[in-house]
């Protein structure tokens, strides 16, 4: 994936072997074209399991804020990686993923993956739930919202050091009130 996203679709085969330390046939005993071995990166891009388990890893004892920083990192970063083996496929002409079923199966629905996510997001809200104003699990749909709004808006992306701020503290300053 790294040397799609660097070469883009014009990646040769043997660039991928030589980074993999194997001959170029080796390729082709599990891969039966480059546009399947494409199909395989769009496809690992897309599974969230290492990110459900960056985000299940993030300990439960540190502040909040601590807490919603690490997610929303995480989250950012596979957002990016995504992205960009998606965008590399998608600039050589490649609109379709080709995958088969068992590869479609892998990466689950996105609506499952969404409320895997939601729920790790629900894990690192609940030690603090009885001081917050709105149920965990509303937090964590607005959290998600906010991050993942958060590409592509006009003006570029605010840090997530902001986000966080804002999604904890809100837009007043509370030495003034609001008009």
């Amino acid at each position: 994936m790294p040397l799609l996203v660097e070469h883009g679709a014009a990646v040769s085969t043997a660039q991928i072997a030589k980074a993999a330390g194997i001959g170029e046939a080796t390729i082709f005993r599990a891969f039966a074209d480059k546009d399947e071995l494409l199909d395989a990166c769009v496809v690992a891009a897309l599974r969230n399991d290492h990110v459900l388990a960056e985000l299940d890893a993030v300990p439960l004892d540190q502040p909040l804020a601590a807490r919603l920083t690490e997610a929303a990192a995480t989250l950012h970063a596979y957002l990016g990686r995504m992205g960009a083996v998606i965008g590399a496929v998608h600039a050589a002409g490649r609109r379709g993923e080709r995958g088969t079923p068992r590869d479609r199966a892998a990466t689950g629905d996105r609506a499952t993956a969404t409320e895997h996510t939601r729920q790790a997001v629900i894990r690192l809200l609940e030690p603090d739930r009885a001081a917050l104003r709105l149920p965990v699990e509303e937090l964590a749909a607005v959290f998600l919202g906010m991050l993942f709004g958060r590409r592509g808006a006009p003006g570029g992306e605010a840090p997530i050091e902001t986000l966080v701020d804002v999604f904890l503290h809100g837009v007043v300053d509370g030495r003034e009130s609001a008009r």
